[in-house]
């Protein structure tokens, strides 16, 4: 069968520089104990047993020719994607490993992806925290939890950098910085793998959705990402190359088509770019039927062709479509394909389920979810993260926190007494009873002192303002109004891409209803993307962006509100003013004359920059200091600068270090996030901040396409968000 080549000349060429340095990954040394018993393996194993260990199904099976026990038994199965109870897995494993002729086992995934019974905040949520260390432990938590059900595998983490908020996955990542995005991905590959894939703490990760699928045209799910490769080298690929480092052992390829291929039949990014320049030994995993839908594309004629395509591009197994096993074995006796390639994808599968330790212990304990599932210590970092998500938007006048004293809240809003939405979205394997609502969470935080007055007001999507009028009797009757508002969990996710960001239904009628009590009321936001808020950040006196915060969500919210905890997150996107504005990102292009890239009906400012987060306290920024203004390459720039802690309560902040490329070969971006740090002061106390910054770190893909630092100027700040810092300048020679 012949396979068309995908990639122009230049382009290959573009994926795999001649003088790229030798990557390293953690995970790149290989077993030779393992690889000999996988040698042995494949020497008894069937051309149909191989193609089964490329297949993957769902418990229901129904893509299946007979039944999933049968399909098992004949080794045409390896890997079931939605099996979370550990009687069941083990129960299939079982017939996989005592029934099936060569008695290899099954591999079980599940969407993972903040959380399996202990939901932490939404990935987009949880990066506003900016706490790395967080961040690896929620992801062990979650693996702890997940393999105590029989899980061995996550498709997690979603690394994509998103400059697309109405696309609905936005929420499932660490938002719009390669930086930032880069250091999460690592932090999530270390918390789920641990040291030991075969640790009862540990499971493989799945890093997705390779490459560039969060660049959607029009932001609509599954569609066409227009990207340049200069941009997909410096924006797109750096999460992704970060978790290989860190020894991720498995990827997902995206549904996107890419520069005209689409992500699942690309040679030159699964093979040439993943395996030959990134030494990737692991295996990748299409998303689900991607593999079929390469005929949809129109790159493949039937789903014979689309197989072939795919498997030689380097997709190794195959979710839910059967493409691979109902035709390579027949193509490979036909002498139209060849079975190296089918081994070597089978070889990269046995490699990993090795390592997870599944020939050794197979089975799952069942009394182990016992001990561990939705603890007491798993809450309580639940309610960490939560806490530590929150992003507080605006505080007129200082409304929150609220005070002790206060005698009656009227809690109003669609979202007060809403459960589901603690959750979010992909939430797959919570239980709705575990999550804690605002409504009972502040009930736990005032006792019988206070009266909470409740009133829905509408529907978080309806057309009906019949509500209206004992929401307003409810703010009237009570000292302070909270409004819960926003997206639930069903506005966010796979397939839920919106074409407005406004607040739903008629939500925004309800907050202009209730200001006009004049009631003094602060707005709780739930949202998995940015929305455009721009009349309750003028009107409103004070908002707290809760995100979907997780099955803690009701108490840490009280906690914000009440200045248990001072909030200090800062988002990792931008807000813009109007949809018009999209893609509207902090490192953007300059242009050759900035000043009339403009609307004429719009500031062309966002209405939140990269990075913004207010406290209960205030910062103040000065004396920055680089030390070594002339560095030649290779070396390293120490920037510091001293915050102090100007207000009356303790509080974190995360000081951030942005550099901009004056003069490069090709133009750059106009800041780029390049460090940051978390701090905590006391009221009163200053500390000197300081970033040691590799000149490594300045490289990008210049005029040929080749990753360099390039000497020249170059001008950082240092401050509280992307928009506003110390400036100095520094040279590189």
């Amino acid at each position: 069968m012949k396979v068309r080549s995908l990639l122009c000349l230049g382009v290959f060429l573009a994926f795999c520089p001649a003088d790229a340095e030798p990557f390293a990954n953690a995970g790149n040394e290989l077993d030779p104990v393992i690889e000999a018993k996988i040698d042995a393996l494949l020497k008894r194993m069937t051309l149909e047993e191989k193609a089964g260990q490329m297949s993957q199904t769902g418990k229901s099976g129904k893509q299946l020719p007979g039944s999933v026990e049968d399909e098992i038994r004949k080794g045409r199965l390896s890997s079931f994607y939605d099996v979370a109870d550990v009687e069941q897995r083990n129960a299939l494993q079982k017939i996989a490993v005592e029934e099936s002729r060569l008695g290899i086992p099954l591999m079980f995934g599940f969407d993972v992806i903040h959380g399996q019974r202990t939901v932490f905040p939404v990935p987009l949520g949880e990066a506003a925290s900016w706490d790395l260390e967080l961040m690896e432990k929620t992801a062990r938590v979650a693996a702890t939890e997940a393999r105590a059900l029989g899980i061995d595998w996550t498709f997690s983490p979603m690394v994509d950098i998103c400059r697309e908020p109405r696309w609905g996955r936005i929420v499932e990542g660490a938002g719009e910085d390669p930086y930032l995005g880069s250091l999460i991905a690592r932090a999530k590959v270390r918390g789920y793998q641990g040291n030991d894939l075969s640790a009862p703490d540990a499971m493989a990760a799945c890093v997705k959705h390779f490459a560039a699928y969060g660049a959607p045209e029009g932001g609509r799910e599954y569609n066409t990402a227009e990207v340049s490769l200069r941009t997909l080298r410096d924006i797109y690929l750096p999460p992704f190359k970060a978790a290989v480092a860190a020894g991720a052992v498995t990827l997902m390829s995206g549904y996107d088509d890419l520069d005209g291929v689409p992500a699942t039949g690309n040679k030159q990014l699964l093979t040439d770019l993943l395996r030959q320049e990134w030494g990737f030994n692991g295996f990748v995993v299409s998303d689900w039927a991607s593999v079929e839908q390469l005929v949809d594309h129109g790159i493949a004629r039937d789903k014979a062709a689309a197989g072939v395509l795919a498997v030689t591009a380097g997709v190794d197994m195959e979710m839910v479509s059967r493409t691979y096993i109902e035709n390579l074995p027949r193509l490979i006796r036909e002498g139209k394909f060849s079975q190296e390639i089918l081994d070597t994808a089978v070889r990269r599968i046995l490699r990993v389920k090795y390592r997870l330790g599944l020939f050794d212990h197979p089975y799952t304990d069942p009394k182990l979810q016992e001990k561990v599932i939705l603890s007491a210590e798993h809450r309580q970092i639940a309610r960490q993260a939560a806490c530590e998500s929150m992003v507080l938007l605006k505080n007129e006048g200082n409304l929150l926190p609220l005070a002790r004293t206060v005698k009656s809240i009227a809690l109003i809003g669609p979202l007060a007494g809403h459960r589901k939405v603690m959750l979010g979205t992909w939430s797959t394997g919570a239980h709705a009873e575990d999550a804690i609502t605002l409504l009972e969470g502040l009930k736990n935080a005032v006792g019988n002192g206070c009266k909470i007055n409740l009133a829905n007001g509408c529907d978080v999507d309806g057309t009906s303002t019949n509500g209206f009028a004992a929401a307003i009797d409810a703010a009237k009757n009570s000292e302070v109004v909270l409004l819960a508002v926003g997206e639930s969990e069903k506005f966010n996710g796979e397939s839920h891409s919106r074409a407005s960001l406004d607040l739903p239904g008629r939500q925004h009628e309800l907050l202009k209803a209730i200001q006009q009590t004049g009631k003094p009321m602060a707005v709780v936001l739930f949202a998995g993307r940015p929305l455009t808020i721009n009349w309750a950040m003028e009107n409103v006196p004070a908002i707290l962006l809760a995100w979907h915060p997780g099955v803690e969500g009701g108490n840490a919210i009280s906690d914000v509100l009440f200045g248990d905890y001072n909030p200090a997150g800062k988002i990792t996107v931008t807000f813009p003013r109007a949809v018009g504005q999209i893609p509207i990102y902090y490192n953007r292009k300059n242009t050759g004359r900035p000043e009339l890239a403009k609307y004429i009906d719009l500031p062309t400012t966002p209405l939140l920059p990269f990075g913004f987060g207010l406290s209960y306290t205030t910062f103040k920024y000065s004396n920055l200091k680089i030390e070594n203004p002339e560095v030649t390459i290779p070396g390293m720039v120490k920037i510091s600068a001293e915050v102090a802690n100007t207000g009356a309560v303790a509080g974190h902040e995360v000081v951030q270090l942005y550099v901009r490329d004056v003069a490069a070969s090709v133009t750059r971006p106009i800041k780029e996030l390049k460090g940051f740090e978390r701090i905590y002061l006391r009221p009163g106390e200053t500390k000197t901040v300081t970033f040691n910054l590799p000149t490594s770190d300045l490289k990008f893909c210049d005029i040929n396409l080749e990753e360099q630092v390039e000497p020249g100027d170059f001008k950082v700040w240092v401050g509280p968000n992307s928009a506003e810092g110390l400036a100095g300048r520094f040279e590189l020679f």
